[in-house]
């Protein structure tokens, strides 16, 4: 894929992200507006981790954290309640970005992320669901729509099963598609 079709399909997923944004201050949607400030942010980190780091992410790689960001932002204009696997999706994109992450981190560490991945991609998973809870729980008990928003225990366990799919597929696959990561290509 060439630097400028890249450069087009990534400049569109920022610019979806503000529309979500706008979209989020138009309907007076709190949890749209934070999640999309967040996504946000985050479609910059692979380039943020290109300037500050030694790596160089392949332009499918930067696509795809910038897409989990993307699908969040949209899910809380409505995809989340009224697609029944968005949140399947979600969870399972965020937990590959997490687990590749940690994956390539362990790599050049020189150990087994096997053991690394599931545990980074469970303990983050069980601690985001503990503080959507808590967040939920506290906007509604002081009057404020959440930012945030938890479906239930039968929600909370299909997510930390999706996230554990995630982790699986970085398991997986890692090694083949985040080789670049790990040994820089010019080596």
């Amino acid at each position: 894929m060439s630097s400028a079709v890249t450069g087009v399909i990534e400049r569109a997923i920022r610019t979806g992200i503000a529309v979500f944004f706008a979209e989020g201050l138009r309907t007076r949607s709190p949890g749209a507006v934070v999640n999309a400030l967040v996504a946000f942010g985050g479609a910059h980190l692979p380039a943020i981790l290109e300037r500050c780091r030694t790596v160089e992410l392949r332009p499918w790689q930067r696509i795809y954290v910038e897409t989990a960001m993307l699908t969040h932002a949209a899910g809380m204009l409505g995809p989340y309640d009224d697609i029944w696997w968005w949140d399947h999706l979600t969870h399972i994109h965020s937990s590959t970005v997490l687990g590749g992450l940690i994956h390539v981190l362990s790599r050049r560490l020189g150990v087994d992320p096997k053991p690394r991945v599931v545990t980074g991609v469970v303990t983050m998973g069980i601690l985001w669901e503990v503080m959507e809870y808590i967040v939920h729980v506290a906007s509604r008990r002081v009057g404020l729509e959440p930012i945030l928003v938890s479906y239930g225990t039968v929600d909370t366990l299909l997510d930390l099963v999706f996230n554990l799919v995630g982790a699986v597929l970085v398991l997986v696959f890692g090694d083949a598609l985040l080789g670049n990561l790990v040994r820089p290509e010019n080596d």
